[in-house]
């Protein structure tokens, strides 16, 4: 089976009606069906020959064509089967030499078993849906995983919320969670035109550039799950959030003490460092 013109929609729509698929909002399925962006994004991921890259979510392969067209090594993680079908068609080379193979199933679930030491992917690359976002990209961090590099294609207010400061209105626990493992910038806006089927909402490509000087943390289990527990009633103080994930507003009261972190403030104005104070002065 030949690999079909992306940018083609009717031929898209007619390989998908061949096979009787029907596309899963709950994947939040939707092609790039321009080139020029498809290339402008890989070439975010500054990949080279042998570039061990872990795809989440190909497709029908619009990325992992350009990736394998510049001797990445790729492995892809596809919940869709009939995708992955379609996938071991167009890539069977590919395949058959190693350059490319595919975990199936739930990413959420196999990510973890795939991690081969001899092996360890520098790039990750994906357009994720925001519902698997947020869980991915901590779980990959809180078991001590980061990569080189990484490019995300998502929805553009979860991008805003990515990079966002403290202080501003999209400033959130995903922001910090983000931003204490990576340097975040944008790399490419993306009209809801771009895309087939249209979504309703426009898109942006983030590039993730790991940190050189990875802030300290003496426990990231602890401190993800606290700086979250911070953000989940944004209206309350921090004393008071503090105090609901510790069930003790003496310990609250004196570990913000000792970070010289005024208790009336909320948790959107705290910087990532005094974050992290807090949370290794809990975990003492």
């Amino acid at each position: 089976m030949h690999i079909p013109d992306y940018d083609n929609v009717a031929q898209l729509k007619q390989i998908l009606d061949d096979n009787g698929f029907s596309m899963q909002k709950k994947f939040g399925q939707n092609f790039l069906i321009n080139k020029n962006a498809r290339e402008k994004i890989v070439n975010a991921l500054d990949i080279s020959e042998n570039t061990k890259v872990w795809e989440v979510g190909p497709g029908l392969g619009s990325m992992t064509s350009i990736l394998l067209e510049r001797k990445a090594e790729v492995q892809a993680f596809e919940i869709d089967r009939g995708f992955i079908g379609l996938l071991k068609n167009f890539f069977a080379e590919e395949i058959e030499s190693n350059q490319f193979n595919i975990v199936e199933g739930d990413v959420l679930k196999t990510w973890k078993n795939n991690i081969n030491k001899e092996k360890l992917p520098s790039r990750f690359f994906g357009n994720l849906p925001y519902n698997i976002a947020a869980t991915l990209i901590a779980s990959t961090i809180e078991n001590n995983f980061r990569f080189d590099k990484c490019v995300f294609t998502i929805q553009k207010e979860v991008a805003l919320r990515m990079a966002a400061k403290p202080g501003s209105a999209d400033y959130s626990s995903f922001s910090v969670l983000c931003q204490w493992a990576y340097d975040v910038k944008p790399v490419l806006d993306l009209p809801s035109s771009y895309f087939w089927p249209r979504p309703n909402v426009d898109s942006r490509a983030v590039l993730f550039t790991k940190k050189e000087n990875f802030p300290a943390c003496k426990n990231p289990s602890l401190f993800i799950k606290m700086q979250r527990s911070l953000f989940s009633s944004r209206r309350k103080t921090v004393k008071n959030n503090l105090t609901a994930f510790l069930s003790n507003s003496e310990k609250a009261s004196e570990a913000l003490k000792q970070c010289n972190i005024d208790p009336l403030k909320r948790a959107e104005v705290l910087s990532i460092e005094e974050l992290l104070k807090l949370s290794d002065i809990l975990d003492n």
